[in-house]
Formats: structure tokens, sequence, C-alpha cells
């Protein structure tokens, strides 16, 4: 065992003890994470407003306080920014990480308190290191730095006491000073938000350095790496890194990436280590890499609560961690030290295992495109084709959309299967605003899609009147409450169309948005 790895192991001994504990004592451990969260949440005006006790139990808790979501607590949020104090956490809240919100709103801005940096945005990275070492003992990771890909949003003020930014910047603006001697690029080039003068300055700082690590959202790496590739003129990323060992990845689902990071990492020394966070929280870590799911963690300030997905609209069906159950698809409730309560995160997850707790991503509670870290919304798609359609005088019957995953050091891209009624006049008019409104409403599309960083214009394909229907004849969907899925974060709904369309779909050669 190297000497740096076998000092970072044993720094950590005492950790893998607590996680153990909540391994084999998770009632236990989850019981002590409510208690934690009621007794601030008892002096604040939301706890007093809902009746939040400190020492309350589970039961009590839950008949309590309602099960919400972002649009129902926005009003608490922006308080907050204004700076007014024990909102939803006592004191004043100084951070807010910007996201893209699920409804009508640009952006979501979530909560982030001193409590909740440390506890958990902060301790999931030191546990991914506590799993790392025990797994990867002969490892020499630690003799070099780590890579840390930032957001393109930038820290902004927010009334007089708080600011906000992508959680990445935020995190890389309180990280001390001496964790950041173990990482690059500097803080400066971290949080530029220009993305394509962020990669070459990136390039600049790094290319010398002995870069064993990196972490982030795969689809925004793999660009990273694929541009600093082309600035470098070297075929992989080992000519230029050569001890380059382990990927900490997260965001989004690796597997259509997979075959690419090892085709411009071709080592087989080369690890993968999936995380499970957001701007919520940090919640799972695959800490045994030769799994396909993840170690739910519990001791995060963060008390867990889920809702079968067939009973969503029933928020009084939803249970503990013990009354849980593998196999099922459940929405993920929280609530946290950030001051979120019984909170609908979005997510859709499944147990994969129940001693422990293990958990793997199932997708979000409605449909959605998050295959580049864009999050596409059905909300953000309607919007866009009125627009598009009222612009151009077409009139759709249906449609659907799907990624268009990276190959070969390309970008990815949105491909939209339209069956018109009417087509548009001008179809590149109709796409071009189509993409025009999405970036309008929707900042991660945008930020995804500026200057082509991740995301080309969107594909338009028209396919012949009558193909929809004959696609949800087949899949015995027809009537009743059988809806086209609007949006979804695989291609298996468009090929199926596209193979019923056959070679009458037609791609317009002008429809692409330059």
């Amino acid at each position: 065992m190297p000497w740096i790895t076998k000092i970072v192991s044993l720094y950590f001994t005492s950790r893998r003890k607590q996680i153990e504990r909540f391994m084999t004592e998770p009632a236990a451990v989850q019981d002590e994470q409510l208690a934690g969260l009621t007794g601030p949440g008892s002096r604040t005006e939301y706890g007093r407003r809902y009746g939040i006790k400190e020492g309350m139990d589970y039961g009590k808790f839950a008949s309590a306080v309602p099960v919400t979501d972002y649009e129902n607590i926005s009003g608490y949020i922006e308080r907050a920014k204004r700076g007014e104090q024990d909102v939803l956490w006592p004191g004043v809240t100084g951070w807010f990480a910007k996201s893209s919100g699920t409804t009508g709103s640009r952006s979501k801005f979530i909560p982030v308190t001193e409590q909740g940096l440390d506890g958990a945005h902060y301790q999931g990275p030191r546990d991914v290191i506590a799993f790392f070492t025990a797994a990867y003992p002969a490892s020499r990771v630690f003799h070099g730095k780590t890579l840390t890909l930032g957001g393109s949003k930038k820290i902004e003020k927010e009334g007089e006491t708080a600011f906000s930014g992508d959680l990445s910047a935020i995190l890389i603006e309180n990280t001390p000073a001496w964790a950041n001697r173990r990482r690059v690029p500097s803080v400066e080039t971290a949080l530029i938000p220009d993305f394509e003068l962020k990669v070459r300055r990136i390039c600049e700082e790094t290319a010398g350095q002995n870069v064993t690590a990196f972490a982030g959202v795969p689809s925004w790496n793999l660009v990273m790496l694929n541009k600093i590739l082309e600035i470098t003129g070297k075929d992989n990323v080992l000519e230029i890194w050569p001890d380059m060992e382990l990927f900490i990845h997260g965001g989004m689902n690796f597997k259509p990436y997979r075959e690419q990071y090892r085709r411009i990492i071709p080592s087989p020394d080369m690890k993968y280590m999936e995380t499970y966070n957001a701007s919520e929280g940090f919640f799972a870590i695959a800490d045994d890499p030769s799994r396909g799911d993840m170690l739910l963690m519990l001791d995060y300030g963060i008390f867990y609560e889920f809702i079968p997905l067939q009973t969503l609209d029933n928020p009084s069906t939803a249970v503990p961690l013990e009354g849980v159950r593998t196999g099922v698809n459940y929405a993920m409730v929280i609530s946290t030290d950030n001051g979120l309560w019984r909170y609908m995160l979005g997510d859709t997850v499944e147990f994969t295992s129940v001693c422990p707790y293990r958990i793997r991503i199932t997708g979000r509670t409605r449909h959605y495109i998050n295959a580049f870290g864009e999050e596409v919304v059905i909300d953000n798609a309607e919007n866009a084709v009125h627009e598009a359609c009222g612009a151009t005088g077409a009139v759709i019957a249906e449609y659907t959309v799907a990624p268009v995953y990276m190959r070969d050091g390309g970008k990815g891209a949105h491909e939209w299967v339209i069956e018109f009624v009417t087509p548009p006049d001008d179809m590149a008019a109709f796409a071009r605003t189509l993409d025009d409104k999405l970036r309008q409403v929707n900042s991660d599309y945008d930020a995804k899609r500026t200057n082509d960083s991740t995301l080309e214009s969107p594909r338009i394909k028209a396919v012949p009147e009558g193909t929809f229907y004959r696609w949800l004849e087949k899949q015995g969907k027809v009537g009743g409450q059988n809806k086209v899925p609007r949006l979804y974060n695989d291609r298996t709904y468009v090929e199926q169309l596209l193979a019923i369309a056959g070679p009458q779909a037609a791609e317009p050669a002008e429809s692409a948005v330059r």
C-alpha cells in the first residue's frame, strides 16, 4: 500500500465505523437525524406554522407537516433570500444553489446552510475517499491532484446577506485554502462562467500537472476531455495524465457514456465511482464499485421518506426508511438541515437491498430529459412548441423528444419526432424558435447550448400522419388515459416510432439551428 494511501485510509478508520453503525442500525440513526432536525425546526417560522416540536416522533411529524415541493415553499425561500431570519432554518441562510425549475420558473434557489454544507455536501466527498481507500488500498490516486469542473453560473449577490450560484461554484467558493492545494484548476478558473474559455484555461493550467482523478457530471466532463485532446493534439487522456485513475461521477446515467470514456482513457486500472448528490443534499455513494447500486447515506442531517410512485398523489402513503421494500419505485421525500421539510425531491429510486439500504436511481416523478444535465421538463417543451407553432403557423398532432448521445468526440443533441397536422411554413424558423424558447425558460439547457458547448441545435424529424396512433396501437395503449410520452431520457420510444414511420420519416435539411 502506498504510504499516502495508507495514511489517508487510517485517517478515515473512525468514519468507517460510523458508517458501519448506520448500516447495521439504520432505524436508530434515522431517528437521531429526525431528532436533530425538529429542535432547530421548532424555532423557525415554518416550524411554528406547522407545529414542529422538538423531539416529536415520526408519526406526529408526518401528521403535522405536509409533503411539499419547490413551488409550495418558494415564498419562504424568497423571504430567506432577502435576509429574513429563522424562516426555514434558524438564523440567516447565506447561500442558495441555483438550478432549473420543474414548473414555469426559470430557476430554483435551494437554500444551503452551514450545517448542510459541512454535514452533507462536504461529508459526501470525504466518504467517497473513505470507501475508495478501503476498496483500493494499492491506489496511487493521492500522489496527484483531482480536477473538478465547476458550474457555469457565477456567484451572484441576493439581497443584503445572501449569494447564489451553481452548487459546484458554492462548494468551490467555500472550500478551505488547504484543500484547494489538492485540486485543480485554480478557483479563478473554476468559476469562469464561459465554458469554452474555462476549458482552455483548465488545459493551460493542468496539462503539465499530475492529475490522477476528476469529478463531476459525465456529459460536461466528456466535452471537456475531448476539447483538451483537441487542444493538445493527443489521442487519449493518458498521454496527458498518464497516472489518471479515478472518475467520481453523478448527476445522470453513466451507461451511455461508459464506452466513450473507455476509449479516451484506455487504462485497465481506471476506476469509476457513482455518487448521488443534488442541490438539495448528498444522498448516496457506490461504496462497492463492483455493484450497480449505491449505499444510502443515513447520517448527513437528512431524514428520508418514500412515497410509492403508484400512489404519488396520496402523500399519506409516505413511509420512513424501515417501511420500504425492494423492487418498488419510490419518490424520495427529504427533511434536511438546509431547511427543507418533507420536500419532494422529484427523483424516483428503487431499493436493491434493505440490509443495508442500497438504491439505484430510476428516474423522475415526471417525464424529463436530463441526458446532459439540461433537466428539460414537459413544461419547458410545451412552452417551446407553443412559441414555435405560433411563429410559423404550424399545428402539431403529437410529438416526443429523446437525446442523441455523444459519439466519437461529437456533441449531444435533442431529437424531436413530430407529427404535423400543418407543417411550419419555414422549418428552420420553427427549429430556431423552439431552441430559443427552451433557452429562455430553462437556464441549464441554455448553458449546454451556449457555443454548442454540450448540446448542438435540436434535430427535427417529421413523421407521416398516423405514426403515433400506430405506435400506441402496437403498445396496446389506444384509448383511456394513455398518452404519448412527450419526453423520455433514452431513445426507446423514438426508435420505435421511427421504425414505424420507416423511410417516410423526414429530416428537413434546413431544420437545424446554426
